[in-house]
């Protein structure tokens, strides 16, 4: 009973706290996203298929019924506020927990998650169509296997997506303006087929955290990309070199191609919004780089995936 009451005061509390929607479904919509995104920072056991079947209620309700799918063992709930110290007699440690979850707005320091979190599978996928939904529509099909793409964008992807002679990624003369980006049809992200000939490097890319597009390269402002995080909308190049068994000459003429390449990669992604990163197979490749271009260093991450 006084877990219900908690539930009825937070249902009260969280009206409270949000304004009025507008008529119509942007109100739920946006509650849907907020709900998704805060789900998105907690460990979940069934990948968050519960919080994407509820995430248009209110959040105390959501967590209602979804609260029996968190992984309980990487949380720590702390009443930092002492609203929830009704609970703490007959409903003990779950109730607390329940209590300070659904809360309208979390307190720093309530909710402490042991570990890294990734984000369910179920919770990404969610996210990843909202994004494209409203962001790219023309591709919001393609992500589902259907084809909805417009004319102009169909006749835009033709002739990219076909390989130059030499097998090399092209690139155009300037990248568009930063201010104009959201507008730009080159910064769109649209699926392209892998360039064949190295499995290993592709599924290496296929396997980064969270990867919208698995099985796919994703072509963004006249460059094949290796993966696109769009949840956090960052690009990925992945290096899959065997680096530690190099020459010391190999290595200074693959860092010299590498430290080049990747700079135009980073420049093409952020003249269009994007975050930009690179996954490298050693911790001796991420230092070699870093020590060739110091400017590049804080973007390299060691693939511990691949």
């Amino acid at each position: 009973m006084r877990l219900r009451a908690c539930i009825a005061l937070l249902l009260f509390l969280s009206a409270c706290a949000t304004s009025t929607p507008a008529p119509g479904t942007h109100g739920t919509r946006s509650q849907r996203l907020t709900n998704l995104q805060r789900a998105a920072k907690l460990p979940w056991t069934d990948g968050g298929q519960c919080v994407v079947r509820e995430a248009s209620r209110p959040w105390p309700v959501l967590v209602e019924r979804c609260y029996r799918t968190l992984d309980h063992d990487r949380l720590e709930f702390h009443d930092t506020t002492g609203r929830c110290a009704v609970a703490s007699t007959d409903a003990v440690a779950v109730g607390i927990g329940f209590c300070v979850l659904a809360a309208p707005e979390i307190a720093v320091g309530a909710v402490i998650v042991l570990g890294v979190v990734v984000v369910g599978v179920a919770i990404k996928e969610a996210l990843d169509a909202y994004e494209l939904r409203h962001a790219y529509p023309e591709e919001a099909g393609t992500s589902r296997g259907t084809k909805v793409l417009s004319r102009d964008v169909e006749a835009q992807r033709k002739p990219m997506t076909e390989p130059d002679p030499a097998g090399q990624d092209w690139f155009p003369p300037a990248p568009p303006n930063p201010r104009d980006r959201g507008h730009h049809p080159e910064c769109k992200p649209q699926r392209v087929n892998h360039r064949g000939g190295n499995d290993p490097h592709n599924k290496c890319a296929d396997r980064v955290p969270n990867n919208s597009f698995p099985g796919w390269d994703v072509f963004v402002n006249g460059k094949n990309f290796d993966a696109l995080q769009l949840t956090t909308r960052t690009l990925w190049e992945v290096k899959t070199d065997n680096f530690n068994t190099y020459s010391d000459f190999l290595r200074g003429r693959v860092l010299s191609a590498q430290v080049a390449e990747m700079r135009i990669e980073r420049d093409l992604a952020r003249a269009c919004g994007f975050d930009f990163r690179i996954g490298v197979r050693s911790e001796a490749h991420k230092e070699a780089l870093g020590e060739q271009a110091p400017d590049l260093s804080d973007l390299i991450v060691v693939m511990d995936w691949c």
